[in-house]
């Protein structure tokens, strides 16, 4: 039942507005490591909004599909609601109108893996079910605020999370007892820069090399991400070697699942611009 017909009519702009910005305060209190009272914050957004307790939670649950989708962080208790409206995509587009970057990202700089957060390994998701019309408008917002360019230009969000990556690597050899190729697993992108197509150089544990490119989003494990033309051609030429490690929800509990070239057969690969120069 969508949320329309348990309050009995469709939200008004002025309603959503107040939701989103509503909800972006809890975001904000739960990121800071707070105690969200939902209780309080749908109270005193009652005094405003004349909606039953579970309509309000439903629109808190779209909320977070949307921004999900956008690859920004959500509040944990709201599990994505994925048939939501296209109202409400165009009402947290307006939000970031005014606030682009809502909750921005502290980096913690580690001193070893034991001092970076623990890693969910998950098989790759499936793509999520939303309807034509919400898609189009979610699509709008997404074009204005592109969560794939944002993760690709946020430098520090990328470094993280090669850190945790290049950390992992090396431990999960001295735990297979092959503390001589952990020595040897080098951070290619940290020490020589972004030419060779992938960031890290690792091993497993019989010695065959594993090329790994890291993505990294603070969005859930949906989010698009932009390959390089480089990266791509990397993997149909060594197809044994790399491996596209996809590590999501990184600003909370972050999770990670691993892409096995031909990346054409799990990726839907479009191509974004053009180099252009005189004839």
């Amino acid at each position: 039942m969508a949320d329309s017909e348990v309050a009995g009519n469709d939200w008004s702009s002025t309603e959503l507005d107040l939701i989103v910005a509503d909800y972006f305060a809890m975001l904000k209190e739960e990121q800071a490591g707070l105690t969200i009272r939902k209780t309080e914050h749908r109270r005193a957004l009652k005094a405003h909004i004349h909606r039953t307790d579970g309509s309000i939670e439903f629109k808190h649950q779209n909320i977070s599909a949307v921004l999900t989708q956008l690859g920004l962080p959500r509040i944990r208790g709201y599990v994505p609601a994925w048939n939501f409206q296209g109202a409400i995509a165009a009402a947290i587009g307006r939000y970031l109108d005014v606030q682009p970057d809502p909750v921005p990202l502290a980096i913690k700089h580690s001193t070893g893996l034991s001092d970076m957060p623990s890693l969910f390994v998950g098989p790759p998701p499936t793509r999520p079910p939303i309807g034509a019309r919400a898609r189009k408008a979610f699509e709008r917002v997404a074009r204005k605020f592109d969560p794939a360019l944002r993760d690709q230009m946020n430098r520090a969000l990328g470094e993280a999370g090669e850190e945790l990556i290049y950390e992992r690597e090396r431990e999960l050899l001295v735990l297979a007892d092959r503390r001589d190729l952990a020595r040897k697993v080098r951070w290619l992108s940290k020490e020589d820069g972004d030419g060779a197509g992938y960031d890290i150089r690792s091993y497993d544990p019989s010695g065959s090399e594993r090329w790994i490119e890291v993505k990294t989003t603070r969005g859930g494990s949906t989010t698009p991400f932009y390959m390089t033309r480089n990266e791509n051609e990397v993997a149909k030429e060594r197809p044994d070697a790399f491996r596209l490690y996809r590590l999501h929800d990184f600003s909370r509990q972050p999770g990670l699942f691993t892409l096995t070239p031909p990346l054409d057969a799990v990726l839907q690969l479009e191509p974004l611009t053009f180099q252009a120069s005189l004839k």
